[in-house]
């Protein structure tokens, strides 16, 4: 029998990338899933895995990553999402909102679907990424609130429908995770936006916190679903109750 298997969506960069290290690192086959060709490129050769470039939200990309996986598939982590904004509700961009729906709810959803029927001859377990804005509301997120919200759901009636099959489905909520790109992302480039939402926090978590946490939740004995795990840095009790040092304090 080979190497295990397993698929990290939104592989180029962050959580994605350190998670694809850490499942190579536990002797995983990883084929990496990303819309960035060189990135995913590079990052598979460093760590013996495949590159597949895949839109979460095409369904011929979708459909190409499913073909690529075959048969058997032993880990999927659903990592790729994004948050866009974080304008109040009576200022909201609904576009935006509808880009994190399509990416974060439909798209993790469609990647879902597809390689489920690997997943069940391989009696595998799928982690879902989602994020600690799915525990609460908080002033300018009600659309990643929603969206994140919205994933966790489709985890969660997963483990209903399908209790009766041998597939593990397990959630990851991160909260403050200090990566290249995520705040980026959401506020269109703005680096000293970015910044600021770390400012004074001493000890963020970063993103290799977070995927071995995700390896572990993923390698447990089959008989074991982690249905949750909420991870926060110390100094961030909730969203909002985030402990921030006097950058002027000795």
């Amino acid at each position: 029998m080979g190497k295990q298997s397993a698929v990290v969506t939104g592989a180029s960069s962050g959580i994605g990338a350190a998670t694809a290290r850490r499942l190579a690192a536990e002797g995983f086959h990883v084929i990496c899933a990303a819309r960035r060709k060189e990135r995913i490129e590079e990052l598979a050769r460093e760590i013996g895995g495949r590159a597949v470039v895949c839109d979460i939200t095409s369904d011929d990309d979708v459909a190409g990553l499913a073909t690529t996986v075959g048969e058997r598939l032993d880990v999927l982590v659903n990592n790729a999402g994004g948050a866009f904004g974080l304008e109040p509700v009576a200022e909201a961009d609904l576009s935006a909102w509808s880009r994190m729906f399509e990416l974060n709810v439909v798209g993790t959803t469609r990647v879902t679907q597809a390689l489920l029927p690997a997943l069940t001859v391989a009696k595998g377990v799928v982690v879902f990424v989602t994020s600690t804005a799915a525990e609460g509301a908080y002033a300018g997120g009600a659309g990643y609130c929603g969206a994140k919200s919205a994933e966790r759901f489709v985890r969660d009636a997963l483990r209903v429908e399908l209790v009766d099959q041998p597939v593990r489905f397990c959630e990851v909520a991160p909260g403050m995770v200090h990566t290249d790109e995520f705040s980026l992302v959401r506020f269109d480039g703005d680096r000293e936006r970015a910044d600021a939402v770390y400012e004074g926090v001493a000890e963020p978590l970063v993103a290799e916190d977070v995927a071995d946490i995700i390896a572990f939740v993923a390698t447990r004995p089959r008989h074991v679903n982690i249905d949750s795990v909420v991870v926060r840095p110390r100094a961030q009790a909730t969203q909002q109750t985030v402990h921030r040092e006097d950058p002027g304090r000795p």
